[in-house]
């Protein structure tokens, strides 16, 4: 019986996923591509971000050498270390907003717009699945 439900959440989750009215429904395959994009993105910002982590250490370990330097060496690695700090950063935001996608496509919510509770549109998630807002409200959100 748990080989049923399994088997049978995916179209389930498909055919609960809004779209607006001048797009097909979602197809299994559909969500299932947009589920690997999401999967990939996660794994590969959780290895961005450890990698990025561990440079950062090495210049923070690096910033107790700099005893000696002139202000020009110091200048430069305080200035990788606040590049590694924002690609970090970025990284971070970037794999919330994977997670916080994932989770809405599992749980339900995925495809409405977090603002106007509209669906967001079956265009917009195929190239930015990660999107929350639809175009008309993060126009509006770009212009405040």
């Amino acid at each position: 019986m748990a080989a049923r439900k399994s088997a049978g959440s995916a179209p389930a989750a498909h055919q609960v996923l809004p779209v607006r009215p001048d797009e097909e429904p979602w197809t299994s395959e559909e969500v299932a591509e947009i589920q690997a994009v999401l999967a990939r993105d996660i794994h590969g910002l959780e290895r961005e971000i450890s990698i990025v982590e561990d440079d950062i250490a090495a210049l923070i370990d690096d910033a107790g050498a700099e005893s000696g330097d002139d202000s020009a060496d110091a200048g430069v690695k305080a200035f990788e270390r606040e590049q590694e700090l924002t690609v970090a950063n970025n990284a971070r935001l970037l794999l919330e907003q994977n997670r916080h996608a994932m989770e809405r496509l599992e749980q339900g919510g995925y495809g409405i717009c977090e603002s106007c509770g509209e669906p967001i549109g079956k265009f917009r998630l195929q190239a930015a699945p990660r999107a929350t807002l639809c175009v008309t409200c993060k126009q509006k959100q770009e212009r405040h």
